[in-house]
């Protein structure tokens, strides 16, 4: 699993899982927005720590849903 949460530059963050890209992660002056692919827009949010969005998207993919990959772009 890669979780690149040392790459200070870094801006986004795409999430993989085993069907593809479900969604990614921004950063942002008042934290990291969460944007999920298929889904509606009001699933998406902001989140003051990066583990925490990351903790959201897998949240959101559902109850028996691997943890996904998050790859710095």
């Amino acid at each position: 699993m890669t979780n690149d949460t040392t790459t200070s530059d870094t801006a986004t963050w795409v999430a993989v899982g085993p069907a593809g890209a479900v969604g990614a992660i921004h950063r942002a002056d008042d934290g990291f927005h969460v944007e999920l692919y298929g889904h509606r827009a009001g699933r998406s949010g902001t989140y003051p720590s990066l583990e925490t969005a990351k903790g959201a998207v897998h949240k959101a993919l559902g109850p028996l849903a691997s943890r996904p990959e998050f790859h710095a772009h």
